[in-house]
């Protein structure tokens, strides 16, 4: 079974994209075609990008980064749930992005973006995408945007999806498990 890794990006003590990444598993798990591992950033807590090399020399020194490439390296497929702050992406989800560069060719990934505000994060997916795009990664279709996070994790921290969600985050699944099963385009 291809393996999912369902990454929060947000490093935040404090976050309400652990409720939304606990759900999306939850979800992921209950679509039957992954083998799901949730990965949290924050406790990945990679530094600044500290490597002596390039990343495509992968001649990496730090057991972080040799940890985190074989993580990265042991996913078919990835997940990101991802806050936008400021119209974009985070800088922890951009560092973790520059550690490495080999792992991510040809790996599917996927896109869930939030927000307090009303566009749900859809601009930080957008702004991210061509990141991926770059790297090699098959990026499924469809990002799914979650609007008003604040409204939708309670005060013990469980998230509670509006009508339809659920439907959304299930035809970028199928959209992630397709690509893992058509052969990558190579330029």
């Amino acid at each position: 079974m291809p393996r999912l890794h369902i990454v929060s990006t947000s490093t935040r003590p404090v976050s309400l994209g652990r409720p939304l990444a606990s759900w999306v598993a939850g979800i992921a798990e209950q679509h039957g075609g992954f083998e799901v591992t949730p990965v949290d950033l924050a406790e990945i807590n990679l530094p600044f990008l500290d490597e002596p090399e390039q990343p495509a020399a992968r001649s990496y020194v730090h057991p972080h980064t040799h940890a985190w490439s074989a993580l990265v390296e042991s996913a078919d497929a990835l997940l990101f749930v991802l806050p936008m702050y400021n119209g974009s992406f985070t800088a922890p989800l951009k560092n973790a992005i520059d550690f490495l560069y080999h792992e991510w060719k040809g790996k599917a990934v996927a896109l869930v973006s939030y927000s307090a505000g009303p566009t749900g994060g859809a601009p930080a997916a957008a702004a991210i995408r061509p990141v991926f795009e770059r790297l090699g990664t098959r990026l499924a279709e469809q990002d799914v945007a979650v609007p008003g996070i604040t409204r939708l994790v309670g005060p013990e921290g469980t998230f509670t999806a509006p009508e339809g969600l659920a439907d959304e985050l299930t035809t970028t699944l199928d959209q992630l498990a397709k690509l893992l099963t058509e052969e990558p385009v190579t330029a």
